[in-house]
């Protein structure tokens, strides 16, 4: 056991999905895949319905859509608010 492999993190979680895939079966997946979408409905149901009508897949919203923009600088505008680099 003073032999082991090195192995990258990828490879490690590809691993134990084979063998929790292989232990519980794919029904498992299926079944824990359903009981989440079912709670995350319980309790995100009016974003859920937000989501839909602005397209589909959720977005943070920006500053436009928050009726906030980036207050004025003066000087040059290409220079971020905030920002340690100059113009």
């Amino acid at each position: 056991m003073t032999n082991k492999e090195q192995i990258t993190v990828s490879e490690a979680g590809r691993r134990g999905g084979t063998v929790t895939r292989d232990r519980h079966g794919v029904d498992f997946y299926r079944k824990i895949g359903a009981e989440g979408g079912r709670r995350t409905k319980e309790l995100y149901a009016e974003l859920l319905s937000e989501f839909g009508k602005r397209g589909g897949r959720p977005r943070r919203p920006s500053l436009e859509d928050s009726g906030k923009g980036l207050p004025e600088k003066k000087g040059d505008e290409r220079s971020a608010p905030g920002s340690p680099y100059p113009a």
